[in-house]
Protein backbone atom coordinates (compact mmCIF):
# COMPACT_ATOMS: atom_id res chain seq x y z
CA UNK A 1 0.00 0.00 0.00
CA UNK A 2 1.33 3.41 -0.94
CA UNK A 3 2.34 5.64 1.99
CA UNK A 4 0.35 8.88 2.20
CA UNK A 5 1.98 10.40 5.29
CA UNK A 6 5.64 11.37 5.77
CA UNK A 7 7.61 11.64 8.98
CA UNK A 8 5.57 12.20 12.13
CA UNK A 9 7.29 13.76 15.16
CA UNK A 10 5.88 13.55 18.69
CA UNK A 11 7.12 15.31 21.79
CA UNK A 12 6.94 12.95 24.77
CA UNK A 13 6.11 14.30 28.24
CA UNK A 14 8.25 12.83 31.02
CA UNK A 15 8.89 13.55 34.70
CA UNK A 16 11.44 16.21 35.59
CA UNK A 17 14.88 14.62 35.20
CA UNK A 18 17.18 14.84 38.22
CA UNK A 19 20.73 13.77 38.94
CA UNK A 20 20.94 10.03 39.56
CA UNK A 21 17.66 9.16 37.82
CA UNK A 22 17.47 5.96 35.78
CA UNK A 23 17.07 7.76 32.47
CA UNK A 24 16.76 4.63 30.33
CA UNK A 25 13.83 3.42 32.43
CA UNK A 26 12.17 6.86 32.35
CA UNK A 27 12.54 7.16 28.57
CA UNK A 28 11.18 3.68 27.86
CA UNK A 29 8.27 3.99 30.28
CA UNK A 30 7.38 7.46 29.00
CA UNK A 31 7.41 6.45 25.34
CA UNK A 32 5.40 3.27 25.92
CA UNK A 33 2.91 5.08 28.18
CA UNK A 34 2.48 7.77 25.52
CA UNK A 35 1.99 5.15 22.82
CA UNK A 36 -0.72 3.45 24.84
CA UNK A 37 -2.40 6.73 25.76
CA UNK A 38 -2.35 8.21 22.26
CA UNK A 39 -2.95 5.01 20.32
CA UNK A 40 0.27 4.69 18.32
CA UNK A 41 2.78 1.85 18.21
CA UNK A 42 6.55 1.70 17.87
CA UNK A 43 7.51 0.06 14.61
CA UNK A 44 10.56 -0.62 12.48
CA UNK A 45 12.20 2.54 11.13
CA UNK A 46 11.00 4.64 14.10
CA UNK A 47 13.44 6.75 16.12
CA UNK A 48 13.51 7.74 19.80
CA UNK A 49 15.72 10.80 20.30
CA UNK A 50 16.95 11.93 23.73
CA UNK A 51 18.51 15.38 24.09
CA UNK A 52 22.00 15.64 25.56
CA UNK A 53 20.82 18.08 28.21
CA UNK A 54 18.80 15.59 30.23
CA UNK A 55 21.46 12.93 29.79
CA UNK A 56 24.08 15.19 31.35
CA UNK A 57 21.62 16.17 34.08
CA UNK A 58 20.91 12.56 35.01
CA UNK A 59 24.64 11.86 35.03
CA UNK A 60 25.33 14.89 37.24
CA UNK A 61 28.00 16.05 34.80
CA UNK A 62 28.56 19.53 36.24
CA UNK A 63 31.60 21.64 37.12
CA UNK A 64 32.23 24.99 38.79
CA UNK A 65 34.06 27.97 37.38
CA UNK A 66 36.68 27.26 40.05
CA UNK A 67 37.34 23.86 38.44
CA UNK A 68 37.68 25.54 35.03
CA UNK A 69 40.06 28.11 36.51
CA UNK A 70 42.24 25.47 38.13
CA UNK A 71 42.52 23.49 34.90
CA UNK A 72 43.25 26.60 32.82
CA UNK A 73 45.94 27.71 35.27
CA UNK A 74 47.56 24.26 35.29
CA UNK A 75 47.61 23.95 31.49
CA UNK A 76 48.26 27.56 30.40
CA UNK A 77 50.36 28.89 33.26
CA UNK A 78 48.06 31.38 34.97
CA UNK A 79 49.74 34.52 33.61
CA UNK A 80 48.88 36.20 30.27
CA UNK A 81 46.84 33.96 27.98
CA UNK A 82 45.25 34.48 24.61
CA UNK A 83 41.60 33.49 24.26
CA UNK A 84 40.69 33.48 20.60
CA UNK A 85 37.62 33.00 18.40
CA UNK A 86 34.90 32.44 21.03
CA UNK A 87 31.26 32.44 20.04
CA UNK A 88 29.11 35.31 21.28
CA UNK A 89 26.76 33.69 23.77
CA UNK A 90 25.43 34.44 27.24
CA UNK A 91 24.35 30.84 27.82
CA UNK A 92 27.33 28.99 26.41
CA UNK A 93 30.61 30.88 26.39
CA UNK A 94 30.08 33.49 29.09
CA UNK A 95 30.22 30.95 31.94
CA UNK A 96 33.34 29.39 30.39
CA UNK A 97 34.98 32.81 30.12
CA UNK A 98 34.41 33.47 33.81
CA UNK A 99 36.32 30.33 34.70
CA UNK A 100 39.04 30.99 32.12
CA UNK A 101 39.61 34.54 33.38
CA UNK A 102 39.74 33.32 36.97
CA UNK A 103 42.68 31.13 35.99
CA UNK A 104 44.80 33.95 34.52
CA UNK A 105 46.22 37.36 35.38
CA UNK A 106 45.57 38.83 31.94
CA UNK A 107 43.33 37.72 29.08
CA UNK A 108 43.98 38.92 25.55
CA UNK A 109 40.61 38.30 23.93
CA UNK A 110 40.79 38.02 20.16
CA UNK A 111 37.38 38.17 18.50
CA UNK A 112 36.70 37.24 14.90
CA UNK A 113 34.77 39.85 12.95
CA UNK A 114 32.36 40.79 11.44
CA UNK A 115 30.81 37.68 13.03
CA UNK A 116 31.72 34.65 15.10
CA UNK A 117 32.00 31.09 13.83
CA UNK A 118 28.27 30.41 14.01
CA UNK A 119 27.17 33.69 12.46
CA UNK A 120 26.50 35.96 15.46
CA UNK A 121 27.49 39.42 14.23
CA UNK A 122 29.66 41.95 16.01
CA UNK A 123 29.17 44.37 13.14
CA UNK A 124 27.31 44.12 9.85
CA UNK A 125 28.96 43.58 6.50
CA UNK A 126 27.61 46.95 5.41
CA UNK A 127 29.44 48.61 8.32
CA UNK A 128 32.66 46.86 7.35
CA UNK A 129 32.26 47.97 3.73
CA UNK A 130 31.52 51.57 4.71
CA UNK A 131 34.61 51.65 6.96
CA UNK A 132 36.83 50.34 4.15
CA UNK A 133 38.06 47.52 6.35
CA UNK A 134 39.25 44.12 5.16
CA UNK A 135 38.43 41.69 8.00
CA UNK A 136 40.70 39.04 6.50
CA UNK A 137 43.82 41.17 6.89
CA UNK A 138 43.10 44.18 9.11
CA UNK A 139 43.76 43.87 12.85
CA UNK A 140 41.90 46.29 15.12
CA UNK A 141 42.43 47.19 18.74
CA UNK A 142 39.48 48.20 20.91
CA UNK A 143 40.03 51.93 20.39
CA UNK A 144 40.07 51.61 16.60
CA UNK A 145 37.05 49.28 16.65
CA UNK A 146 35.03 51.83 18.65
CA UNK A 147 36.11 54.66 16.35
CA UNK A 148 34.94 52.74 13.31
CA UNK A 149 31.86 50.98 14.61
CA UNK A 150 30.91 52.48 17.96
CA UNK A 151 28.76 50.43 20.30
CA UNK A 152 27.07 47.47 18.65
CA UNK A 153 24.32 45.75 20.59
CA UNK A 154 22.76 42.45 19.60
CA UNK A 155 19.41 43.21 17.91
CA UNK A 156 17.46 40.75 20.08
CA UNK A 157 19.31 40.63 23.42
CA UNK A 158 20.53 44.23 23.51
CA UNK A 159 23.97 43.00 24.62
CA UNK A 160 27.23 44.61 23.51
CA UNK A 161 29.34 41.46 23.64
CA UNK A 162 32.65 43.31 23.54
CA UNK A 163 31.79 45.24 26.69
CA UNK A 164 30.09 42.22 28.27
CA UNK A 165 33.06 39.89 27.80
CA UNK A 166 35.48 42.54 29.09
CA UNK A 167 33.31 42.97 32.16
CA UNK A 168 33.25 39.22 32.84
CA UNK A 169 37.05 39.03 32.62
CA UNK A 170 37.61 41.99 34.93
CA UNK A 171 35.08 40.74 37.48
CA UNK A 172 37.27 37.68 37.94
CA UNK A 173 40.29 39.85 38.78
CA UNK A 174 42.08 39.60 35.42
CA UNK A 175 43.09 42.37 33.04
CA UNK A 176 41.25 42.40 29.71
CA UNK A 177 42.67 43.41 26.34
CA UNK A 178 40.60 43.04 23.16
CA UNK A 179 41.86 42.47 19.63
CA UNK A 180 39.80 41.97 16.47
CA UNK A 181 41.35 39.68 13.87
CA UNK A 182 40.69 36.54 11.84
CA UNK A 183 44.24 35.23 11.49
CA UNK A 184 45.05 33.09 14.55
CA UNK A 185 48.75 33.96 14.26
CA UNK A 186 48.01 37.54 15.35
CA UNK A 187 47.53 36.44 18.97
CA UNK A 188 51.21 35.46 19.15
CA UNK A 189 52.12 39.16 19.09
CA UNK A 190 50.62 39.34 22.59
CA UNK A 191 51.24 35.92 24.18
CA UNK A 192 52.57 32.48 23.28
CA UNK A 193 50.04 30.67 25.46
CA UNK A 194 46.72 30.34 23.71
CA UNK A 195 43.29 28.87 24.33
CA UNK A 196 41.50 28.57 21.01
CA UNK A 197 37.72 28.55 21.45
CA UNK A 198 36.53 27.81 17.93
CA UNK A 199 34.61 24.59 17.43
CA UNK A 200 34.59 23.15 13.93
CA UNK A 201 37.92 24.69 12.89
CA UNK A 202 39.77 24.05 16.17
CA UNK A 203 42.16 21.38 14.86
CA UNK A 204 43.32 23.65 12.04
CA UNK A 205 43.70 26.60 14.41
CA UNK A 206 45.77 24.51 16.82
CA UNK A 207 48.03 23.38 13.98
CA UNK A 208 48.54 26.92 12.68
CA UNK A 209 49.43 28.25 16.12
CA UNK A 210 51.89 25.45 16.86
CA UNK A 211 53.59 25.87 13.49
CA UNK A 212 53.81 29.63 14.12
CA UNK A 213 55.70 29.18 17.40
CA UNK A 214 53.10 29.08 20.17
CA UNK A 215 54.48 27.59 23.39
CA UNK A 216 51.19 26.17 24.66
CA UNK A 217 48.00 25.65 22.65
CA UNK A 218 44.81 24.29 24.15
CA UNK A 219 41.31 24.04 22.77
CA UNK A 220 38.05 24.03 24.65
CA UNK A 221 38.16 20.26 24.29
CA UNK A 222 41.38 20.22 26.34
CA UNK A 223 39.83 21.94 29.38
CA UNK A 224 37.97 19.70 31.85
CA UNK A 225 38.73 16.62 29.78
CA UNK A 226 39.47 14.99 33.13
CA UNK A 227 37.95 15.64 36.60
CA UNK A 228 39.33 18.48 38.71
CA UNK A 229 38.82 17.93 42.44
CA UNK A 230 35.90 15.60 41.75
CA UNK A 231 34.23 17.78 39.13
CA UNK A 232 32.41 16.52 36.08
CA UNK A 233 34.30 16.27 32.80
CA UNK A 234 34.08 15.03 29.26
CA UNK A 235 37.12 13.07 28.12
CA UNK A 236 36.48 13.71 24.42
CA UNK A 237 34.91 17.17 24.28
CA UNK A 238 36.00 18.96 27.47
CA UNK A 239 34.12 22.27 27.60
CA UNK A 240 32.70 21.88 24.10
CA UNK A 241 28.95 21.43 24.21
CA UNK A 242 28.67 22.86 27.71
CA UNK A 243 26.21 25.50 28.82
CA UNK A 244 25.28 27.58 31.81
CA UNK A 245 23.51 25.91 34.72
CA UNK A 246 23.84 28.67 37.36
CA UNK A 247 25.98 31.79 37.62
CA UNK A 248 28.92 29.67 38.83
CA UNK A 249 28.12 26.16 37.59
CA UNK A 250 28.42 24.74 34.09
CA UNK A 251 26.70 21.66 32.71
CA UNK A 252 29.03 19.64 30.53
CA UNK A 253 28.26 17.47 27.54
CA UNK A 254 27.24 13.98 28.70
CA UNK A 255 29.61 11.01 28.84
CA UNK A 256 29.27 7.43 27.60
CA UNK A 257 26.11 8.06 25.57
CA UNK A 258 26.28 4.72 23.78
CA UNK A 259 25.82 2.92 27.10
CA UNK A 260 22.51 4.75 27.55
CA UNK A 261 21.46 4.02 23.97
CA UNK A 262 22.04 0.29 24.44
CA UNK A 263 20.34 0.30 27.83
CA UNK A 264 17.22 1.91 26.35
CA UNK A 265 17.13 -0.68 23.60
CA UNK A 266 17.47 -3.55 26.05
CA UNK A 267 14.56 -2.20 28.08
CA UNK A 268 12.37 -1.55 25.03
CA UNK A 269 9.99 -4.36 24.05
CA UNK A 270 9.75 -4.73 20.31
CA UNK A 271 12.76 -2.55 19.58
CA UNK A 272 15.61 -4.09 17.63
CA UNK A 273 19.15 -3.94 18.94
CA UNK A 274 20.55 -1.36 16.62
CA UNK A 275 22.50 1.33 18.48
CA UNK A 276 22.83 4.64 16.74
CA UNK A 277 24.44 7.48 18.75
CA UNK A 278 24.30 11.02 17.42
CA UNK A 279 26.05 13.62 19.57
CA UNK A 280 24.69 17.14 19.06
CA UNK A 281 25.94 20.39 20.75
CA UNK A 282 22.73 22.33 21.10
CA UNK A 283 20.74 23.25 24.17
CA UNK A 284 17.05 23.81 24.83
CA UNK A 285 16.03 25.76 27.89
CA UNK A 286 13.59 24.25 30.40
CA UNK A 287 10.71 26.68 30.90
CA UNK A 288 7.96 24.41 32.18
CA UNK A 289 7.23 23.42 35.75
CA UNK A 290 6.26 20.15 37.35
CA UNK A 291 6.74 18.12 34.19
CA UNK A 292 8.78 18.42 31.06
CA UNK A 293 7.49 18.21 27.52
CA UNK A 294 10.38 16.27 26.06
CA UNK A 295 10.62 17.11 22.40
CA UNK A 296 11.83 19.66 19.93
CA UNK A 297 8.64 21.26 18.72
CA UNK A 298 7.28 23.00 21.82
CA UNK A 299 8.73 25.73 24.06
CA UNK A 300 9.64 24.42 27.48
CA UNK A 301 10.58 20.97 26.25
CA UNK A 302 13.91 19.19 26.28
CA UNK A 303 14.70 15.55 26.43
CA UNK A 304 12.98 12.86 24.39
CA UNK A 305 11.34 12.78 21.00
CA UNK A 306 9.52 9.96 19.23
CA UNK A 307 9.62 10.08 15.46
CA UNK A 308 7.80 7.97 12.90
CA UNK A 309 10.44 7.86 10.20
CA UNK A 310 9.77 8.31 6.51
CA UNK A 311 13.06 6.86 5.26
CA UNK A 312 14.20 3.37 4.45
CA UNK A 313 16.07 2.25 7.59
CA UNK A 314 15.22 -1.31 8.60
CA UNK A 315 15.17 -1.04 12.41
CA UNK A 316 14.13 1.25 15.21
CA UNK A 317 16.87 3.56 16.46
CA UNK A 318 17.76 5.45 19.61
CA UNK A 319 19.80 8.65 19.31
CA UNK A 320 21.38 11.04 21.77
CA UNK A 321 21.08 14.53 20.35
CA UNK A 322 21.10 18.15 21.41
Amino acid sequence: MERKVGTISRGIRCPIIREGDNLAEIVVDSVLDAAESEGFEIRDRDVISVTESVVARAQGNYASIDAIAEDVKAKLGGETIGVIFPILSRNRFSICLKGIAKGAKKVVLMLSYPSDEVGNSLVSLDQVDEAGINPYSDVLDLKRYRELFGENKHPFTGVDYVAYYCQLIEEQGATAQVVFANNPREILNYTKRVLTCDIHSRMRTKRILKEAGAEVVCGMDDILNAPVDGSGCNEKYGLLGSNKSTEDIIKLFPRDCMDLVKDIQKKSPGMHRKACGSHGIRRRRVQGSGRENLGTGRPGGIGCQYRRAGGHAKRSEVKISG
